[in-house]
């Protein structure tokens, strides 16, 4: 392979890690990171906002559909942190919290809102020399990145990390309700019609349950040197 930039997706289920290893590859290596799942987020986080979200959870999804042409999403870099901007507003802390996570993967299975962010997602790839975590960069995004690997972790690891994190944050959660969330997602993100959650054939399949964040840094690392000097 020569010394061109290439595109790298990092796919997986949620709170498996993928986030953590796509960000610092991207530092170690100098390419741009793109975290997928903030913008389902940010659209998810809009609809709330707008009252497209009911009390019992259920989605106005034709008025989401609708609001799609007055979300602008983008990220802002900070030193070594990264920003996720909605409409011109830091939204980085707001999408994180529990609230959002129960209602991103409703939002994240309308079909209109997958093919507006793979738009955006293909033209932030346009010049290569990125890397982009979510549940479909390998098989619809970038179906030919150079460089695919999916994440996975049982729920029960998943959800104890996700705990922690939100924990850390100050966010007062329980973690029978984290697992919950996991679960939940896991089975809307594998059987929605649009984009299912799947491993791409040509993808590497990291379990990383046991490992640390090092371990799991260390092993991205190696592989992207394995695939460039090829």
């Amino acid at each position: 392979m020569n010394s061109d930039k290439i595109i790298i997706a990092i796919d997986g289920y949620s709170s498996s890690g993928k986030s953590t290893m796509a960000k610092q590859l991207a530092r170690e290596i100098g390419y741009r990171y793109i975290d997928s799942g903030a913008m389902y987020r940010a659209v998810t986080l809009y609809a709330m906002r707008h009252g497209l979200i009911g009390p019992d959870g259920s989605v106005d999804e034709p008025g989401v559909v609708n609001a799609l042409e007055d979300i602008s999403i983008d990220f802002h870099v900070e030193g070594e942190r990264q920003y996720t901007m909605l409409n011109g507003e830091n939204v980085e802390t707001q999408i994180r919290t529990l609230e959002v996570s129960n209602h991103v993967s409703p939002i994240a299975a309308i079909a209109p809102v997958r093919h507006a962010l793979v738009k955006m997602q293909r033209a932030m790839g346009k010049t290569r020399g990125i890397v982009m975590d979510g549940r479909d960069i390998g098989t619809v995004v970038f179906p030919d990145a150079e460089m695919k690997v999916f994440c996975d972790a049982s729920a029960e690891r998943r959800a104890e990390r996700r705990y922690k994190e939100l924990s850390d944050k100050g966010e007062q959660v329980k973690y029978e309700d984290v697992l919950a969330n996991v679960i939940n997602r896991d089975h809307i993100d594998e059987n929605r019609a649009e984009s299912p959650l799947r491993c791409a054939d040509d993808a590497v399949r990291l379990d990383n349950s046991r490992m640390t964040i090092e371990e799991q840094n260390r092993w991205l690392l190696d592989l992207y040197n394995r695939i460039t000097r090829q």
